[in-house]
């Protein structure tokens, strides 16, 4: 991805959820975002939760509220050129229109800045415990 430095990056929790090392994907992204942070439908501590366990130092989050009054509250706060939402399906590309963010579906972000899918990850495989069928 590119775009320059300008920039308003929010990641919608379920998207943020599909990537292999989301703390690895807010670093990078900070290097060409001005602003990156979560939204979500979800509880405050549920975003919370998540992102504390996975380092992520966020320069926004929802809140209590919806994700199109988060994205339109954090587009009045974070005046930059570009606000990119990225989601997951029909529904956020259509909520990103609805409130004049440009949409990235989390895999076509992915591939563009060479961020790995948790769907894509071997070290998943290499991490589980081999199943035993030697049990009655």
């Amino acid at each position: 991805m590119n775009g320059g430095s300008d920039m308003t990056l929010a990641f919608e929790l379920a998207a943020l959820q599909e990537l292999a090392s989301p703390e690895a994907v807010f670093d990078d992204a900070r290097g060409w975002s001005k602003y990156v942070g979560v939204v979500s439908e979800k509880p405050t501590y549920v975003v919370t939760n998540f992102t504390r366990k996975n380092r992520i130092r966020q320069d926004f989050f929802s809140g209590p509220r919806g994700k199109a009054e988060s994205l339109e509250s954090v587009k009045g706060q974070f005046d930059t050129e570009r606000h990119v939402f990225v989601g997951v399906g029909d529904d956020d590309a259509a909520l990103a229109d609805e409130v004049g963010w440009e949409y990235l579906a989390v895999e076509d972000a992915a591939e563009a800045a060479e961020w790995t899918l948790a769907s894509d990850d071997e070290s998943d495989e290499s991490d589980t415990e081999p199943v035993r069928d030697d049990w009655p």
